[in-house]
């Protein structure tokens, strides 16, 4: 009797301003895939058959639970253009999913988005025990994908930018795997410009350093992002060296590819760092500071004027001064979230070094918003609005995780386990201030900490 229990439902809907049409297309565009995927959750885009979402289309992830991985293939049935499309779990950790996108008019210029899930879970009658941890877990990604779709949109929407032929360096990394992502799904056509080594057969790699004349001379912009992990190591001298080297001369050869184009992209877009202003820690700064003399601050000035081939070609160029980018998909946050989870997080050190950050979605956002600012070349700061303390960060992590902060990490430790790194990037810091994003208009999705990690972790419902 029980097997003839109904299969259980999810349905969750907002009401987007925007039209059908635009939500629906978004919906089905290179990267919308990625941007609904909650940060949180482990998954890996293994392959694709098809053109979602059309029907016969096959998505083949793998999915993490706990320490293991787990295959998901998903199947999109049927659809009508602008009105509806549907998947079905054809393989995967459920007993049954299938997954309903339905979008409706409301007034001339709304849209109703409404997602309805009807699943069971493996083991049959013994699953349904754990039904009410499936509805959570399912809430919580669902609100997210909510939060993202209507703020993308909005975000697309509100620059109104004609479609950009955009080629990325370092498409493969943390930042630029959620750019393209985002550019794409936004109606930009995106290129990625990997390593020869890349395992990306739709990227374009390069020869000796460089790429192909025909991709960097149709772009209207080139993002550039390669860079060594500064994170990835103890600072021994060698790896000092591939950090300085990835940077100034990856920079300097790609301008002087740019400047010798017959026809250049009109704007390059540079990543740096905050690193620049060494450590003021309380002291606020913002693009008209002076910068630091430490190794990073002495870096980022050297790969900031490798750049001058480019703005010598007429290229308008920025220098994205990026703080530390939140988000569990990786970075410092991925790197907290084991130790506070185990409730056993804590301050660093002293806890009163400045921690100048930003949500990956604020990063996206202003990407596009010194695309679409014409007036904007430079540096331009990309933090947040408010800069907190180690302290003040650690106390709301744990409190968005609910988890005790009461194990802290003297400061003599963390100089035994990562050298001189430690003082560069965990215990010394500066309070950084947006100040050309904000002149010029940029508005933050989450300029406060705590909202941003609620969001990112999945704690708004």
């Amino acid at each position: 009797m029980s097997d003839s229990l109904p299969m259980p439902e999810y349905r969750r809907s907002s009401v987007i301003d925007a039209p059908r049409e635009s939500v629906f297309e978004w919906h089905t565009r290179p990267g919308a895939f990625d941007r609904l995927a909650p940060p949180w959750a482990k998954t890996r885009v293994l392959g694709t058959t098809g053109t979602p979402p059309e029907p016969g289309t096959e998505v083949r992830l793998a999915v993490g639970l706990g320490p293991l991985w787990r295959p998901w293939t998903a199947r999109h049935e049927e659809w009508e253009p602008g009105a509806f499309f549907t998947d079905r779990q054809h393989l995967g950790p459920f007993g049954a999913w299938h997954h309903l996108h339905r979008f409706e008019d409301v007034g001339d210029k709304q849209t109703r988005l409404e997602d309805v899930v009807t699943y069971t879970l493996p083991f049959g009658p013994l699953g349904r025990v754990g039904n009410t941890l499936a509805q959570q877990a399912i809430d919580r990604m669902f609100a997210y994908r909510h939060r993202v779709t209507t703020a993308d949109l909005s975000c697309h929407q509100n620059y109104g930018l004609a479609p950009q032929r955009v080629a990325v360096t370092g498409s493969s990394g943390l930042i630029g795997t959620a750019l393209t992502a985002f550019l794409g799904s936004g109606g930009h056509r995106v290129t990625r410009l990997t390593r020869p080594a890349s395992s990306d057969q739709d990227a374009v790699s390069s020869v000796a350093g460089r790429w192909p004349d025909e991709v960097l001379g149709t772009s209207d912009t080139v993002i550039h992002l390669a860079g060594e992990n500064i994170a990835g190591g103890r600072w021994t001298n060698a790896r000092k060296q591939r950090i300085r080297e990835s940077r100034v001369a990856g920079t300097r050869q790609l301008t002087e590819q740019l400047a010798r184009l017959e026809h250049p992209p009109r704007t390059l877009i540079c990543a740096s760092a905050i690193g620049i202003y060494g450590h003021r820690n309380l002291t606020p700064v913002d693009e008209s500071s002076p910068q630091g003399e430490d190794f990073l601050a002495n870096v980022c000035q050297e790969w900031e004027a490798a750049a001058q081939p480019a703005r010598n070609a007429g290229i308008r160029v920025l220098h994205l001064r990026l703080g530390v980018v939140l988000t569990p998909a990786g970075g410092a946050l991925a790197r907290m979230l084991s130790p506070f989870r185990l409730g056993i997080g804590g301050v660093l050190g002293s806890g009163r070094q400045m921690m100048s950050w930003i949500s990956i979605d604020d990063v996206l956002a202003a990407v596009l918003h010194v695309m679409s600012e014409p007036s904007l070349d430079g540096p331009v700061n990309v933090v947040a609005p408010h800069a907190v303390d180690n302290r003040t960060f650690t106390h709301a992590l744990g409190s968005v995780l609910r988890r005790p902060t009461m194990v802290p990490v003297p400061a003599v430790a963390l100089r035994g386990l990562f050298g001189v790194m430690a003082d560069a990037l965990l215990l010394g810091g500066t309070r950084v201030r947006p100040s050309r994003l904000l002149d010029s208009g940029f508005t933050f999705r989450y300029p406060e900490v705590t909202p941003a990690l609620r969001h990112l972790l999945g704690r708004i419902r």
